[in-house]
């Protein structure tokens, strides 16, 4: 096998669902293409990573400092719905049902990936939570060991802020990821989130 043919497959490989076969069938299908498909695609990859960035309020991807749904005024700014990832973000809004604003982690608690409270959108996080307007955050972190941990810390990292706290979860199987869920399901996790009840210190 060519030496370039290989590192493709290689490269391909490090793709999420990827395996060596299916990287070896696009790989193929690339050879069977003419020269301007390899193009594009390699342009469309390299333009991907120097012209999207993540949103200054949210953490969304976007091609400006700010992202559509941050700068919609039609939004309603008094509820924030906390997600893990921008997927979790964009699996929500399909379903035409939530018209609040988000913040997007990047992820969740996991020391033993050395991922902490300071590798996640925390302190921006609290920032918006400051503004006067903002009444409610719902916490839709994953139903897995590290979602629920993360979901457990912001609520004691806001007990003492005048907001009210709920958590989606209705429908939602413990260890479920939000990206593999029906519609339906979402909505109805949404519909019927539950507020926490906060611990005031003092």
């Amino acid at each position: 096998m060519p030496p370039s043919l290989k590192e493709l497959i290689q490269n391909l490989s490090l793709l999420p669902g990827i395996g060596p076969k299916s990287a070896r069938r696009i790989a193929f299908f690339l050879l069977e293409k003419p020269q301007s498909t390899a193009e594009r695609l390699a342009d469309s990859i390299g333009n991907l990573k120097a012209g999207v960035s993540f949103c200054q309020i949210c953490g969304a991807l976007t091609e400006q400092d700010t992202c559509m749904i941050c700068g919609d005024i039609s939004r309603d700014i008094s509820k924030i719905c906390i997600v893990e990832t921008f997927i979790d973000q964009i699996i929500l809004e399909n379903l035409n049902y939530y018209h609040g604003l988000y913040h997007i982690l990047g992820g969740t608690l996991s020391p033993l990936d050395g991922r902490g409270p300071k590798q996640l959108r925390i302190d921006s996080l609290l920032t918006r939570i400051r503004q006067p307007k903002v009444e409610e955050v719902i916490i839709a972190t994953n139903p897995t060991p590290e979602g629920n941990a993360t979901a457990l810390f912001i609520v004691d990292l806001l007990k003492n802020y005048s907001v009210n706290l709920t958590r989606i979860g209705l429908g939602i199987p413990v260890g479920g990821d939000i990206d593999l869920l029906d519609s339906e399901t979402l909505k109805l996790a949404l519909e019927g989130r539950m507020k926490i009840e906060k611990h005031v210190d003092g």
